[in-house]
């Protein structure tokens, strides 16, 4: 009968994986240098914005021509200029004055090319956090980056519009306070709630092996807010004044592209964190195994993975002395390592048990049956109590492919173990 470790503490067992989970995704966001695919992404989202605001500039042309006119028109006209502060960027050169028919068709296809540089830019970056993504058909690849992006743009100006809008009419109380403040909530929900749901569909279709949706909804959540916290961040301790007084007329690029940067570096971040979260697992098993001597181990590192317990409760069997872990020629594949106690391991031949050594603590075993794909060449038996972490097929396969230094380890023990067989039966 397999005896099971005691439950950890929720609150102890939670720390640890956020800690694991954390240095996990560090190291990994560091190792695929994703700072500089955050900055490739923000220029082509700066190339995209930038024929946004020359469609802007017509746009208010237009609402000017129609304000005369039209008494909701004027007050549209007004709210624009009230809340984003137009006279103020237009006076920076941040949006032109002037625009020809001519340069707002540039700005259309390059608006077009660059909405595919940026999906493909993205596309390449998840490629790279999760190893496992195919490559997109041809439909896929050109139509699709050619309209998600205006479409999302779209939408988001509306919702913007419709912010200030409200913003404008609650100041003046045209709809009461009340009421403005009202539709001014939903309204920021629902910029929130197509934030979140566009992530999630990155976070939950681009990989390959798709996470579970519940999983990759709260990543996409966790993004949503940092992005809303860094906007917030934005607009308390950065004013595009400053950076047009230190670098002209090049300020409001500069304050676009620092702020593309750190927003797609988040987007990145959280996307990491959902690849790590179904490796941390193997990140702390890895460490297990290599003794916490590692190449490149620190302390740091030493501290967040020193806790197996939670790595114990979920892989962890206990079994008395005399039980025999392995049963010669059975067809299992299960491998295991050993983590507290002495184990022994024997071999029949001319019908009795011939004993061909000792396991201890810290050895994995058993995965020669996983790696052969054969049958079990020898027994293990218990001398005392044993603690072992049993890791069905999957996880060695994950283990093997995630670890260079664990994969090197496991195959020279192979080799040593088969050159010790041929020694022993000559013959």
């Amino acid at each position: 009968m397999i005896q099971r470790l005691a439950a950890l503490p929720p609150a102890r067992g939670t720390l640890s994986w956020l800690l694991q989970l954390a240095y996990t995704t560090w190291g990994l966001f560091k190792q695929n240098g994703l700072q500089n695919h955050a900055a490739a992404t923000a220029f082509y989202f700066l190339l995209s914005a930038t024929p946004l605001l020359l469609l802007l500039s017509y746009a208010l042309q237009l609402l000017g021509a129609i304000a005369e006119n039209s008494v909701p028109a004027t007050i549209l006209m007004a709210a624009l200029y009230n809340q984003l502060q137009l006279e103020s960027l237009t006076a920076l050169g941040f949006i032109p004055r002037q625009t020809q028919l001519a340069a707002g068709s540039v700005g259309l296809v390059t608006l077009l090319l660059s909405s595919r540089g940026l999906v493909n830019t993205m596309q390449g970056a998840f490629r790279i956090i999760f190893p496992e993504q195919t490559k997109r058909n041809l439909v896929a690849s050109w139509v699709l980056p050619l309209i998600i992006l205006p479409v999302l743009f779209l939408l988001m100006g509306v919702a913007a519009l419709a912010q200030v809008t409200l913003s404008f009419l609650a100041q003046n109380d045209f709809i009461g306070t009340g009421n403005a403040q009202v539709l001014q909530a939903l309204n920021s929900l629902f910029v929130f709630a197509m934030v979140w749901a566009l992530l999630f569909a990155a976070y939950w279709r681009f990989p390959r092996q798709h996470p579970r949706a519940r999983v990759a909804a709260v990543f996409a959540l966790g993004a949503s807010v940092s992005l809303v916290l860094l906007l917030m961040l934005f607009s308390e301790f950065f004013k595009l004044e400053n950076y047009h007084s230190l670098y002209g007329a090049l300020g409001g690029v500069v304050f676009v592209l620092i702020g593309a940067y750190f927003a797609f570096l988040l987007l990145y971040l959280w996307a990491q964190a959902l690849y790590s979260y179904g490796k941390a697992d193997i990140t702390a098993l890895e460490k297990l195994f290599l003794g916490g001597s590692g190449e490149g181990a620190s302390k740091l590192e030493g501290y967040v993975f020193s806790d197996s317990h939670r790595l114990l409760e979920k892989y962890g069997q206990i079994h008395p002395a005399g039980h025999t872990l392995i049963e010669e020629g059975d067809d299992s594949r299960t491998a295991y390592f050993l983590y507290a106690g002495r184990a022994a391991v024997y071999k029949h031949t001319d019908g009795s048990s011939r004993r061909l050594g000792e396991l201890s603590e810290g050895q994995l075993f058993g995965e020669m049956a996983y790696l052969l794909n054969e049958k079990r060449t020898a027994s293990v038996v218990a001398d005392s109590e044993i603690t072992v972490l049993a890791l069905p097929p999957h996880i060695m396969e994950e283990l093997m492919r995630h670890s260079a230094p664990l994969s090197r380890r496991i195959i020279d023990t192979l080799c040593q173990r088969l050159e010790r067989m041929n020694l022993a039966n000559p013959g």
